[in-house]
């Protein structure tokens, strides 16, 4: 292989325009195809701005034409030479009117075979891209998220930055305080038997950051959670974390919308209008089953429940009689697309998630109706349920009748998998907005308590402060997410400094005043020393980049992800690490075929 003694690149290969024919140039990158005419050779060579051809004739030096000739796919190159315009010219790439004709070769790298051609939208299965990352990383599709991804990251520094913000690195190695998932946990060698854990989130150390007068917070943090995975979860990820003094609410959604203005605009040339809608949580799940809801299109849940109060349908009935609630979605059009055979389906996917049924209605184009209900129904009380839900000839209504919780949490879910299925998502349009006034506490039926629906330094609303003790399911917390196209990009609250409030909390979440202070003592101790009121939110940086490149997943914007099973296919880790080790660290494995 050569060296690049004399050579140092001076462009490239994706940057020449007509503009630069007659210059001397140097580039320098990796060999997409090598194309042999005999007494002509082209050679198309990528960097990650793109692509530019090589060109050799029989002018060409001979060494130097038996050198390209050796040239395969993925060889790494260096090349001095002229640019001038193309005989043949190739507008599908930007730079098809200009090649640069070689006077200097070099090889700096062979290459073997690939396992998979290094193309846009390649087709090899996903693992064995994974597998090779480092090659998967040279297709010009993952190039592009992953220089958007970097993009944006410097926007974010530029924002925050021009609005008084400092950044702070905050521990990677950090006391365990389970904040909803399981923590990543790492042995101390030194204090055998003690653990450090990997932060969910850097929660503690900024509030701490505000004690200490800092006054504007933010990180680029990388946060660690030990969940099951998804297409918009990893077990590690990178958090735009931020923490604000001397404000409410209102200041920091005011700030976030700011944010999301200029990074749409500068990084997609998209204009975002603010101020942002907002929804309380109540609204947006009566409205539409979610406290992440897609409002980009419509389909919204109508309660029936009085329609259908006397009817002599059991299941309706039964339903309310018992506090629960009978509410419906209708799919508009949707008569030749909802068949039966779809309908069975989808009564198959609500039962999986909680759901002891679907009932249905279809309405044909001439006004018939097909139901699984209609029997037990007079004329009047059909018609009353097709008026509320708006229904007309060519309609598909769905309805469920549970307890409160599962109907909408249900109707929420099929919403999107009935707009999926009757492709009514605008994939050009981003819809953001608010969600405010979340429950203070969930019910946790496992645990049979109420817990923090947010963590447990979200500050309750002022005016739910007297019935904490006695009303926990009306409690509201000040605390807010930023959604789009229905994820959740954002969540933050204001958080509780009086230190007598914060413990009267940690005793309403079930801690005895000794796990409290053996927890969170260091927080709670810092707040008697003057805390100023304080709110932050976290937005996740790979959601964010993720959705604004509309990619199915977030590994396509992630240089090195993990699976599903939590692994990583290149690496092949986790591994299993020696004895010696785990004796230096007073631990032992045990075998799982053994458990």
């Amino acid at each position: 292989m050569d060296y690049m003694t004399g050579l140092k690149r001076t462009d490239y290969c994706g940057t020449f325009t007509a503009k630069d024919c007659g210059r001397e140039v140097v580039v320098a990158g990796w060999v997409q195809r090598q194309r042999d005419l005999g007494a002509l050779i082209f050679v198309d060579l990528r960097d990650r701005t793109g692509i530019v051809q090589l060109a050799f004739d029989d002018t060409t030096a001979r060494d130097i034409f038996d050198k390209a000739f050796t040239v395969r796919s993925e060889f790494v190159l260096m090349a001095k030479g002229t640019v001038r315009e193309r005989s043949s010219k190739n507008m599908d790439i930007p730079t098809g009117e200009v090649e640069i004709f070689v006077s200097d070769l070099r090889i700096l790298g062979k290459s073997e075979t690939p396992p998979f051609e290094i193309i846009e939208n390649c087709q090899t299965s996903e693992l064995t891209r994974l597998k090779y990352r480092y090659l998967d990383l040279r297709r010009p599709d993952l190039q592009k998220n992953i220089l958007m991804r970097h993009r944006i990251t410097k926007i974010v520094r530029d924002y925050f930055d021009e609005n008084g913000f400092i950044e702070i690195e905050t521990p990677i190695l950090v006391k365990s305080t389970p904040e909803g998932a399981r923590d990543f946990l790492v042995p101390s060698r030194i204090h055998k038997g003690s653990f450090y854990a990997l932060p969910q989130s850097p929660q503690l150390y900024k509030q701490l950051s505000m004690v200490a007068g800092f006054d504007r917070y933010m990180q680029i943090a990388r946060c660690f959670r030990d969940e099951d995975l998804r297409a918009d979860r990893q077990p590690e990820f990178t958090q735009i974390d931020i923490e604000m003094s001397f404000v409410e609410m209102e200041d920091i959604l005011s700030l976030i919308e700011g944010f999301i203005k200029r990074v749409f605009r500068e990084a997609l040339g998209v204009d975002i209008s603010t101020p942002l809608p907002r929804l309380t949580y109540q609204q947006a799940m009566e409205r539409y089953g979610s406290d992440k809801p897609d409002t980009r299109f419509a389909m919204e849940i109508t309660d029936i429940g009085e329609e259908v109060r006397n009817c002599g349908f059991g299941v309706f009935t039964g339903a309310l009689e018992k506090g629960g609630k009978v509410a419906a979605i209708t799919a508009k059009k949707a008569f030749s697309v909802l068949t039966r055979k779809e309908i069975d389906k989808l009564t198959e996917m609500v039962k999986g998630i909680g759901a002891k049924g679907l009932a249905w209605a279809r309405i044909a184009d001439d006004g018939t109706i097909a139901s699984s209900f209609a029997k037990f129904m007079s004329e009047e009380e059909m018609k009353s349920i097709m008026d509320k839900c708006g229904a007309e000839n060519g309609d598909v209504i769905l309805i469920i009748a549970d307890k409160v919780s599962t109907t909408l949490s249900v109707l929420g879910a099929l919403r999107n998998t009935v707009a999926k299925k009757l492709n009514i998502i605008p994939e050009d349009q981003f819809n953001l907005l608010w969600v405010v006034e979340f429950p203070f506490f969930d019910w946790d039926e496992d645990l049979g308590q109420f817990v923090a629906m947010h963590h447990p330094f979200t500050a309750p609303l002022e005016e739910c402060l007297d019935y904490l003790e006695t009303d926990k399911a009306n409690v509201r917390a000040n605390a807010y997410d930023l959604v789009l196209n229905g994820v959740e990009l954002a969540s933050g609250s204001i958080r509780i400094t009086d230190p007598v409030l914060q413990n009267r909390i940690f005793s309403l979440l079930g801690l005895s005043e000794e796990q409290a202070h053996e927890k969170f003592g260091f927080l709670t101790d810092a707040f008697q020393y003057g805390a100023p009121p304080h709110g932050g939110i976290g937005l996740g940086l790979d959601r964010l980049v993720m959705q604004m490149l509309r990619l199915d997943t977030l590994r396509d914007c992630i240089a090195f992800p993990k699976v599903q099973n939590a692994s990583e296919p290149m690496t092949e880790c986790p591994s299993v690490v020696d004895g010696e080790q785990l004796e230096m660290l007073g631990i032992a494995a045990v075998d799982a075929e053994q458990k």
